[in-house]
């Protein structure tokens, strides 16, 4: 089978774990790979948090490769992979911008391009904005990879980039997406569904249990970004009602958990690798699931729902669209006074640790990327 390189508009590579990294880490094997690192979905605030990442930003603008030791934690970079930080406006809907970008990407990209002999590559755009390197790279064709509901997403600046997304749809020849719901939204005759994945060798695996981790009573966890898509007040009415309960949250911190904080059964362990996550969710008692209700969990996939079956763990949850497939194996709380009885009834749920290991054993990333290869072969 014939594998074209590929160009690949994206986060940051190595901020986290993405379904994106994940296919395309495989997807790697035995052909070029330039990973462009994200140029933005909203327009910077003069505030800490946008200040702080510009920084970041601006550390990185000459980075030609990401430096293994630094982010093994997180994603490794596969041997055939360049990785860039372009220099960019990020300032979506201001044409402008768009025009400015169209050619500051252009010459960066086709420098590494030229860097790494990539030529008429496969475009694979997982963001919206990417829509103004199309056409300018000399690509065989255009992949949009929708893993998300972008319009529903916090802190983005929601019309420009839905508007760019239109576009991206419109030039795409072949559009991938991560749910049903997101599938339904374009053009039937080139979008395919191709649902999350997961590492289940990784976390089926049996891991040792870390020694940071709480003792003196049931614990139940959550690994993951601690955002605006966590119900954390849901978090500790639970913690207050369950004293006799640890809860490890692990994770970046990213938005007001004030109240969380100061509950003292409730153990936040800060960012752990990736690699090191199976040995927290395999050791504590129940695996949590506290999504807040909205339009943006509609269309949401999480990673963490197979990754938590895949270890096998009780998992006690808020109810989503996603879950439905996989609610026979989940305590699900109906109502947010519900959420600590689910808790607490997993906590009996271990006779299905291996039920849930094997509903997710047919739906590994490895899997996911050769459906996605073979289709490849036909751009």
């Amino acid at each position: 089978m014939m594998k074209h390189d590929m160009v690949v508009f994206g986060e940051d590579w190595g901020r986290h774990p993405s379904s994106t990294q994940h296919l395309v880490k495989r997807l790697a094997v035995d052909r070029q790979v330039l990973w462009v690192n994200s140029i933005g979905m909203r327009r910077p605030r003069l505030n800490r948090a946008d200040l702080h990442r510009l920084f970041e930003k601006a550390q990185t603008f000459s980075l030609k490769r990401v430096i293994r030791s630094e982010h093994e934690h997180r994603v490794s970079l596969p041997e055939s992979m360049r990785v860039l930080s372009p220099v960019a406006i990020p300032w979506p809907g201001s044409a402008s911008a768009d025009q400015i970008n169209r050619a500051l990407l252009s010459r960066q990209i086709r420098k590494e391009m030229r860097a790494g002999n990539i030529e008429k590559p496969l475009l694979w755009c997982s963001l919206p904005t990417a829509v103004v390197a199309c056409d300018t790279l000399d690509e065989r064709g255009v992949i949009y990879y929708c893993g998300d509901d972008f319009g529903a997403w916090q802190g983005v600046d929601h019309k420009p980039v839905m508007e760019a997304e239109k576009r991206l749809v419109a030039r795409a020849d072949l559009v991938i997406a991560a749910s049903e719901e997101l599938a339904q939204r374009f053009p039937r005759e080139k979008t395919i569904l191709i649902e999350h994945g997961v590492d289940h060798a990784l976390f089926s695996t049996t891991a040792a249990r870390p020694a940071d981790m709480p003792e003196g009573g049931p614990v139940a966890g959550f690994f993951g970004s601690i955002g605006e898509r966590i119900h954390v007040d849901l978090l500790a009415d639970a913690a207050e009602r369950l004293p006799h309960w640890r809860f490890v949250m692990i994770g970046p911190v990213q938005t007001d958990c004030t109240r969380l904080q100061a509950c003292r059964n409730v153990f936040f362990l800060g960012e752990r690798p990736h690699t090191a996550l199976p040995g927290y969710v395999q050791n504590w008692d129940v695996s949590l699931l506290p999504f807040r209700q909205g339009p943006d969990m509609d269309a949401s996939n999480p990673l963490k729902l197979r990754e938590y079956f895949a270890a096998g763990t009780p998992i006690a949850a808020t109810r989503f669209k996603a879950l439905k497939r996989y609610q026979a194996l989940v305590r699900v709380a109906e109502t947010e006074a519900d959420f600590p009885a689910a808790i607490e009834t997993a906590l009996h749920d271990r006779k299905h640790n291996s039920l849930r290991r094997d509903f997710v054993a047919t739906e590994s990333w490895d899997a996911q990327a050769a459906r996605i290869e073979n289709i490849l072969a036909t751009l």
